[in-house]
């Protein structure tokens, strides 16, 4: 009984050692000239609500599609996360020769630590042409690249 509780107070911290997940960093307007990446957030708008089951009819909205998003010129991806009620949007854009690289080898590694960030943040990542770029998408853009991945003792 005793291991019991102690197995259900570790539990209990473990769950709440776990840190709320940031927004994804946004660009300071002194830097857009000069920075490599720049982030800036769109207007929040409502998180939508679920569609009602009673209409058969309507199509169903496709998972990895994006609603209509109006994206700045060079903007690369958008990170969507909804976060109490509003749906808050960040597009990433990279330098013109960055920007290239990403266009032609989405699966290089200043493309994909972009995507990662938003992830880590809670968001999904969308391309500019409005299709989500999920884990599945980045495992086949692993198998283009080998990719190797030294791990510490």
């Amino acid at each position: 009984m005793r291991t019991l509780k102690s197995l259900l107070v570790l539990a209990i911290l473990v769950a709440g050692c776990g840190a709320p997940k940031e927004p994804v960093p946004v660009t300071a307007r002194d830097d857009l000239a000069t920075a490599p990446v720049v982030r800036q957030a769109l207007p929040a708008t409502p998180t939508p609500a679920a569609p009602p089951a009673a209409t058969p009819a309507a199509p169903a909205p496709t998972p990895g599609a994006l609603a209509s998003v109006t994206l700045p010129a060079g903007a690369q991806y958008v990170c969507v996360a909804d976060r109490g009620g509003t749906r808050q949007q960040t597009t990433i854009e990279f330098v013109p020769k960055v920007a290239d690289l990403c266009r032609r080898h989405p699966e290089m590694g200043p493309c994909q630590y972009e995507r990662n960030l938003c992830r880590r943040s809670g968001g999904r990542v969308f391309a500019a042409d409005g299709v989500e770029i999920t884990m599945q998408t980045e495992a086949e853009y692993d198998k283009k690249v080998m990719r190797v991945r030294f791990q510490a003792n």
